[in-house]
């Protein structure tokens, strides 16, 4: 099967979030909960293959790797790995997302600035 490319790819739709920082009671901020930032389309794929061992050794932990690919624009250049990403599609339940994963790396794949590529990993604790 032939591999989709442009919008027809984006077929999910995630929301990013980034730790919020708040003020405790005595007046430090420290980091609170994370908190919605901006939803986006997107392309989320299973790691398979390349690495095999890694990929091996990650399924035994009760971990999987994802490559996420979305547009590049002003939001998407911001997004840290401090950040993690969850599946819109799935919802949240009692305020928390029900699918989310966290971003390991993040990549500019063609070097033109079009997408913005990352490495991330779902059944992690933040």
């Amino acid at each position: 099967m032939a591999k989709r490319s442009g919008a027809g790819a984006l077929s999910c739709r995630v929301t990013f979030q980034k730790r919020a920082v708040v003020q405790d009671e005595y007046g430090n901020s420290v980091t609170g909960d994370f908190a919605d930032v901006f939803s986006i389309s997107a392309r989320l794929q299973p790691k398979f293959g390349a690495d095999v061992e890694s990929v091996t050794a990650a399924r035994l932990a009760a971990l999987q790797p994802y490559n996420l690919t979305v547009r590049s624009c002003s939001d998407t250049r911001a997004v840290g790995a401090s950040w993690r990403v969850y599946d819109t599609r799935r919802g949240v339940v009692d305020g928390k997302p029900v699918r989310f994963f966290n971003i390991k790396t993040i990549v500019n794949p063609d070097e033109r600035g079009a997408m913005v590529e990352m490495l991330v990993v779902e059944g992690e604790s933040s």
